[in-house]
């Protein structure tokens, strides 16, 4: 047989203070790191792949001259691109030195 199901009892049920209770809660915010990385260790990371560039074009130049390696264009695809990692690092310092001069102006 099938059973009855007797709505207005379930009603009873579902607490509404309990749900009216939860209203200005907020749900679990997660962890600021799980957010977005912090600015600081993006900055760091950048400017050690800025100085790991600068390493690998001064080895590359090293042994180049030293007749270890012979492909110039190595040489120069590495030299390019730690020059072209100095100027990026350098534009972003700019900016940020730009941002703090701005924020320093504001008034309150």
């Amino acid at each position: 047989m099938a059973q009855s199901m007797d709505p207005i009892g379930k009603i009873g049920s579902a607490n509404p203070i309990q749900r009216v209770s939860r209203v200005g809660q907020t749900p679990r915010q997660a962890e600021k790191s799980e957010i977005e990385p912090d600015f600081m260790k993006i900055l760091q990371q950048a400017l050690e792949e800025t100085n790991a560039d600068q390493y690998e074009a001064e080895r590359a130049a090293d042994e180049f001259a030293a007749g270890r390696l012979s492909n110039i264009h190595d040489v120069l695809i590495s030299a390019e691109k730690a020059a072209m990692s100095l100027r990026l690092t350098l534009e972003v310092r700019n900016k940020i030195v730009d941002a703090y001069r701005e924020i320093m102006r504001m008034q309150l």
